[in-house]
């Protein structure tokens, strides 16, 4: 059966469809609101698992098995478990996982009244980098007083949906270091309040989120002021003995370059992930629509003054980082220039040497030519004496030695020419190629 509804869901009016077609379509189905009820109180921790998946499928067969509910699905980055007086929602995220509890609450005592999975030795999948507990109530003269419990120094308190609830928080931790916020609901329906809270969820999660990337700032800041020191001293060497001292500035940069690649590297998904998370939060905050309570601060307001600067000290240490990168490609760049004159010098240099190498060559050549025509000479005179003197009946004719003697200039020319021939036939073929 199963395999009929996905070949199905695979086709559009009889006609194969794109292979990712369906991923595409059911995106916008994979975030469902969660639907609230007032009066209820929804708990959600977030875990840093780094991706690592494995991780929450153990927390939740876990937490499945000891509440005594079915295994879910994990093949989903969303998952949801139900047991009696309460539901669990797991949501998988790049480098983060979020666990939302929910449950009825008492609206005069404020109990809750579902046993809480968080402290039931919850297994968790890393540790949490967020923590909210969420009251939502239906609005009455009681219930408003509880607005008075939050800190009135940092107390965040507006209107939204179009004056049918008021969302108040104000960032404090309490005892069990979640964040407190509550919905004042004014008629809201379930599914309209569960967007709600879901958005004043994402707000705190990706808040904390986006501001990670504070403490890498704050340890990457005074490692760029050391790089920006030692490439400022390095830059008034090359000034001053650049000719001198090349290869060892040349190895300094090289050593600077290679230190603040590995930092940028380092950082940059930290503060790539900070941008994005607040972004997610300005998108949330801009939903919401409020409506200014006076002696209150607006969620947006409140964020923003707060928020901002730390997003804006991130930004200035990934452009410090740039800025530093171009200028250590530019010293290096002028660096190479002068080593590049010092080696055409050289290069100049070792060519003017072989040119008079060249000509000591030609001088040994020219002195070595003259005694190899002198030395054949020799021994072919040698051996035109022995030819002569033994031609019989030559006494009869011509002394021997005046024979010898009158060939002496003959035999000489003919070895010097024939050298000769020899020589520039060596110097054509090496000409040719």
């Amino acid at each position: 059966m199963t395999d009929n509804v996905s070949e199905v869901r695979s086709r559009v009016y009889g006609m194969d469809s794109h292979e990712d077609r369906l991923v595409a379509v059911e995106e916008i189905h994979a975030r469902p609101y969660p639907r609230v009820e007032a009066p209820s109180t929804l708990t959600q921790l977030a875990f840093m698992n780094e991706g690592n998946l494995e991780k929450d499928r153990v927390t939740l067969a876990e937490i499945s098995r000891r509440l005594g509910a079915e295994n879910p699905d994990q093949e989903t980055p969303h998952h949801g478990l139900t047991w009696n007086q309460g539901g669990l929602h797991c949501e998988k995220h790049t480098e983060f996982s979020t666990y939302l509890w929910s449950t009825p609450i008492d609206a005069k005592t404020g109990e809750l009244k579902g046993q809480d999975p968080f402290k039931m030795g919850f297994a968790a999948p890393g540790p949490v980098v967020c923590g909210i507990r969420l009251d939502v109530l239906p609005w009455s003269e009681e219930n408003a007083k509880l607005i008075e419990n939050f800190n009135p120094i940092s107390r965040c308190h507006s209107l939204v949906e179009e004056g049918m609830a008021d969302i108040v928080t104000d960032f404090q931790q309490d005892q069990d270091g979640l964040t407190r916020m509550l919905i004042l609901d004014h008629g809201l329906s379930s599914s309209r309040l569960g967007a709600l809270a879901q958005r004043l969820l994402e707000i705190e999660t990706y808040r904390t989120l986006s501001l990670l990337g504070i403490p890498m700032s704050r340890e990457i800041t005074p490692r760029l002021r050391s790089m920006e020191k030692r490439l400022s001293t390095v830059t008034a060497e090359i000034r001053l003995s650049a000719r001198s001292k090349s290869e060892e500035l040349l190895s300094e940069l090289t050593d600077l370059a290679a230190e603040l690649e590995a930092e940028t590297a380092a950082s940059l998904y930290r503060f790539g992930a900070s941008k994005a998370y607040y972004e997610i939060v300005e998108e949330r905050l801009t939903a919401l629509g409020e409506t200014f309570v006076p002696g209150c601060y607006r969620w947006r307001n409140f964020l923003h003054r707060r928020i901002a600067p730390a997003m804006r000290a991130c930004r200035s240490v990934e452009e410090r980082q740039a800025n530093l990168s171009d200028k250590l490609a530019r010293t290096t760049s002028l660096l190479r220039s002068w080593i590049d004159v010092q080696l055409e010098r050289q290069n100049g240099d070792l060519l003017a040497s072989m040119n008079d190498r060249a000509r000591l060559q030609l001088r040994l050549q020219q002195t070595v030519e003259g005694l190899s025509v002198a030395a054949i000479s020799y021994y072919v005179i040698g051996l035109f004496a022995y030819f002569i003197k033994g031609i019989p009946g030559l006494y009869s004719i011509i002394t021997p030695e005046l024979a010898i003697t009158a060939f002496v200039p003959v035999i000489v020319i003919t070895v010097w020419w024939t050298v000769r021939r020899i020589q520039q036939s060596h110097s054509e073929h090496s000409r040719d190629h």
